[in-house]
């Protein structure tokens, strides 16, 4: 007589979750709780509302058609649904669920953090970004000659607090999900170990991911400091001289820089110098380079990005672009490609260093 073995999942009891899991799972609930609150004030009082036709540098987002009226009961009920289901996720005495149920709330919290984190952010975000050395740097001098109570707008800091709490809410959702699926919180390892993360394995598809995320804003950094150059690389004389004259030509140089600083990051997820400091970096050199210092940027990048992208996608403008054979619009195109693509790198980087787990003394 056959038996059938039940899947770990089915036989495994929930691991105890770290002493950090409970914190981060109550300040997911009560972040989003309170800002679900706001958004039932914008619902109720018709004001307040940022996105969308309330903001002025929105224009590139997937919310800019959406209308307040709509938008701001849908956050109210996503965001304080969310409260409840990380409060329902977080801490030692967090619920235990199995198959659809468990599957259905697991679902519920991805969604909304995937909302916060790649549709309310917009290119708006990522531009800043590129922006914030340059304009940090240049603010004592009074270059470049901006007004910072222009920038730093009420629906900026919306987008970037939108953006902190969807990274809360997966935090809370993933080390819950594989509490309740018998791996280990903290590094998702269980008893029966998937080749896929291996350190070997992730060797491999990392270094694939890590040259497709460095060639693509390379891409873009070529054209961007070609116009800075005075060559109209893909575009008209005319449309050239037009950015000249206002001077958007250079602000396309300093994005196209930043771009190519970050393509050669990019590549130190799978170079030696990646792992231990060169050697002409006096005072660090041949020291270990931390894990969470290539880690954190790299993963806020290829949000920022591909949220940026995936705003592009709703624009009209874009396929017009694309479909006039410009070399414009192609590099931004591309940029959802760019962000998975550094994402995946970071998570090979991430999983080919992290050795043996603290919590769990699983190396493997």
């Amino acid at each position: 007589m056959s038996t059938v073995t039940p899947s770990p999942q089915a036989t495994a009891p929930p691991v105890p979750p770290p002493p950090w899991s409970a914190w981060v799972g109550h300040l997911a609930a009560g972040s989003a709780a309170l800002a679900g609150l706001v958004a039932l004030l914008w619902t109720v009082t018709g004001r307040g509302y940022p996105f969308g036709v309330a903001d002025p540098d929105g224009s590139a987002s997937l919310l800019w058609r959406v209308p307040a009226e709509v938008a701001a009961p849908a956050f109210a009920v996503l965001l304080l649904g969310a409260a409840v289901t990380a409060l329902a996720m977080a801490g030692p005495h967090a619920v235990r669920l199995r198959g659809v149920p468990r599957s259905a709330l697991l679902g519920h919290l991805w969604l909304v953090a995937a909302v916060l984190l790649l549709v309310v952010p917009d290119v708006q975000v990522l531009m800043y970004a590129g922006y914030a050395p340059m304009l940090i740097l240049g603010a004592p001098f009074g270059w470049p000659p901006v007004d910072y109570s222009e920038l730093l707008t009420v629906a900026l800091g919306a987008k970037v607090l939108a953006a902190t709490i969807g990274v809360l809410l997966a935090r809370t959702a993933l080390t819950w999900q594989r509490r309740t699926a018998g791996s280990c919180p903290a590094c998702g390892r269980g008893e029966r170990g998937t080749a896929w993360t291996s350190a070997a394995s992730a060797a491999r598809w990392g270094r694939w991911a890590a040259w497709t995320a460095a060639v693509i804003p390379v891409l873009y950094a070529v054209t961007r400091l070609a116009w800075a150059a005075g060559v109209p690389l893909g575009i008209t004389e005319e449309f050239l001289r037009q950015m000249q004259d206002s001077g958007i030509v250079w602000a396309g140089a300093g994005l196209g820089g930043f771009a190519l600083i970050g393509a050669v990051l990019t590549l130190g997820l799978v170079q030696r110098w990646g792992e231990r400091f060169p050697r002409w970096m006096v005072g660090l050199a041949g020291r270990r380079v931390p894990i969470t210092l290539a880690v954190v940027p790299a993963s806020g990048v290829a949000v920022a990005v591909t949220a940026a992208g995936l705003g592009l996608y709703g624009q009209p403008e874009l396929w017009a672009e694309l479909g006039g054979g410009t070399l414009m619009m192609i590099p931004m195109a591309l940029w959802p490609v760019w962000g998975v693509a550094l994402g995946a790198a970071t998570l090979g980087y991430h999983l080919r260093r992290r050795g043996g787990c603290a919590d769990c003394g699983r190396d493997a």
